[in-house]
């Protein structure tokens, strides 16, 4: 047990590292999703004109959508870890340890965990500064970042599924725009009584980022919305015990291959 601890402390010890290593990761998960944002928040500031709609700020609407962005990041960065690992051979030598998938899966969750900590630690500290206000207070700023954390965990998983399927890091990669679209079918615009195309706001309604949103955004222009943070508490579980599952499965496949 003491063993396979160490092992797991390597694996995360060499995923963090790699991960902090590569600025080219790093930037990207934090500019990409801030830019976005100040895009959004200048150009669709007008919606908060219509009646109905929650916030007075779009900045504060918004705020959460740089999260989900960050969480697409994760999926890559864990995913692009993972089939690197496969690539080089580095999961062979792995399979002479006592350790299970869902061991190694864990290890090389670090690097991944550590990139989203730094990104959301600087999106909430970002939205702050340009004016932003989280109407949950100290408390709900801890609540965000545990839930926004979650969600990348469980988008991690996403990645590492393809990861341990293809084993290629390149397909990793090629899955940032399909999540995108995932995003896009969302609330991330706009609440979803106020879709007003009938088959994007079914799709919106039975798409679960919609809830991941929600829940993370009801803190924001809100406050404590039980029923909001419940569901979307839920649906990043959910997401990452189903994706980690997956996931294990997968890689367990493919080491019984090799």
């Amino acid at each position: 047990m003491r063993e396979g601890l160490r092992e797991v402390g390597f694996i995360a010890w060499r995923s963090t590292r790699r991960t902090v290593r590569q600025p080219v990761l790093i930037v990207p998960s934090i500019v990409f999703p801030l830019v976005l944002l100040a895009v959004n928040s200048g150009g669709l500031g007008e919606a908060t004109k219509i009646p109905g709609f929650p916030a007075d700020s779009y900045l504060d609407f918004a705020l959460t959508v740089t999260f989900m962005q960050g969480a697409l990041f994760a999926a890559v960065t864990a995913g692009t870890g993972l089939a690197t690992d496969i690539e080089t051979g580095f999961l062979d030598r792995l399979q002479l340890t006592p350790l299970r998938p869902y061991a190694v899966l864990a290890g090389q969750l670090a690097g991944a965990a550590t990139l989203s900590m730094i990104s959301i630690t600087t999106y909430i500290a970002v939205g702050l500064i340009a004016g932003a206000s989280i109407k949950a207070g100290v408390a709900g700023v801890v609540v965000l970042f545990v839930l926004a954390l979650l969600v990348a965990v469980a988008f991690a998983g996403i990645g590492m599924i393809m990861a341990a399927r293809t084993g290629q890091a390149e397909a990793v990669q090629g899955l940032f725009p399909l999540l995108f679209v995932t995003l896009f079918l969302s609330s991330m615009s706009l609440p979803r009584p106020l879709i007003a195309v009938d088959w994007f706001r079914t799709i919106a309604t039975y798409n679960p980022v919609s809830y991941l949103v929600e829940g993370m955004r009801s803190l924001v222009i809100t406050g404590w919305d039980g029923v909001a943070l419940a569901k979307g508490f839920s649906f990043a579980l959910g997401i990452a015990l189903l994706s980690w599952f997956v996931a294990a499965r997968a890689l367990r496949t493919r080491m019984a291959r090799t």
